[in-house]
């Protein structure tokens, strides 16, 4: 599982052009069964994504395709989580 925080870069004026991009990219996360959640920074600092079921290698391409991510919009910062102990609602993230 991952952690990925979007945080906005100097070139965050140009977010509304790539704005209907970057949703349908979430909206394929979703699709994929790879997203968890999705959601802002506090402070409106950029965004952030919970992953599941995707190595490293092809979320860091599945980033690249990121309209954000491409036009340099927000950086990507990428945490790996090993799940140890989990509220029985998330079982499913130790499997």
């Amino acid at each position: 599982m991952y952690l990925v925080t979007l945080r906005f870069s100097e070139n965050r004026a140009q977010a509304p052009a790539h704005m209907d991009g970057h949703n349908a990219w979430i909206r394929r996360g979703f699709a994929d069964g790879v997203f968890l959640l999705t959601g802002s920074l506090e402070s409106g600092a950029g965004g952030a994504v919970l992953t599941h079921n995707i190595t490293r290698d092809a979320l860091e391409a599945r980033l690249r395709e990121d309209p954000f991510v491409a036009e340099a919009v927000v950086t990507a910062d990428i945490v790996g989580i090993a799940p140890g102990r989990v509220d029985d609602r998330l079982a499913f993230l130790k499997a």
